[in-house]
């Protein structure tokens, strides 16, 4: 991938386009939505969803469900077990060699609407953590993808204009996110090449 002469930072999502975090996050969400929701969800049903906040999970599962789940104990044992399997984490091959081909050289960001406790243990665990400039996750916006407003906060604070950004995402989404922030995306769906090691 060829980074686009006028692009001024680099905009990447986490889960599905840094690390093949979508495995560890079925494995956890299937756990926490049975022991803490008594709840049985299909790994199709959950794969179907990639890109959805976990709010948003959540609410679907409350309205299609009828019922009313402890939220805050289904996200805590699903960001347990996510982190517990993190040390398997696989990264994406070509999508993390770009990401050091550019260091020193772009504005670099992670924008997620994940979790910054998972986000940034899933950095750490692919050896990327300290190599870029901004990290925005759920918890510093009101509103999780398709909304811009994670791209546009870390624009922000990078301080770069959003019509200067590529952004690099896996999902649906992430990618309405980016066109409706006025970022330019690559898909990288087609790039998944993913690798053990850092």
């Amino acid at each position: 991938m060829q980074v686009v002469a006028g692009t001024e930072a680099l905009i990447f999502d986490c889960d599905g386009t840094l690390v093949d975090s979508l495995p560890l996050y079925l494995a956890a969400w299937l756990e926490a939505l049975k022991i803490k929701g008594g709840l049985d969800v299909s790994s199709d049903w959950f794969f179907s969803r990639r890109g959805y906040s976990e709010g948003m999970v959540l609410s679907e599962l409350e309205k299609t469900r009828g019922v009313a789940l402890d939220r805050a104990a289904i996200m805590a044992a699903t960001r347990e077990g996510v982190r517990n399997r993190l040390p398997g984490v696989k990264q994406n091959v070509p999508v993390v060699a770009l990401v050091r081909e550019w260091v020193g050289r772009l504005p670099l960001a992670v924008a997620s609407s994940g979790s910054r406790e998972v986000v940034e243990a899933s950095l750490a665990a692919i050896g990327l953590l300290e190599v870029f400039d901004a990290i925005v996750t759920i918890e510093d916006v009101g509103r999780p993808k398709p909304a811009p407003d994670i791209y546009l906060l870390a624009a922000k604070r990078l301080g770069v204009e959003p019509s200067c950004c590529l952004v690099f995402e896996d999902s649906n989404e992430g990618l309405e996110a980016a066109h409706a922030a006025g970022m330019s995306a690559q898909d990288v769906r087609s790039w998944s090449d993913f690798r053990e090691g850092m």
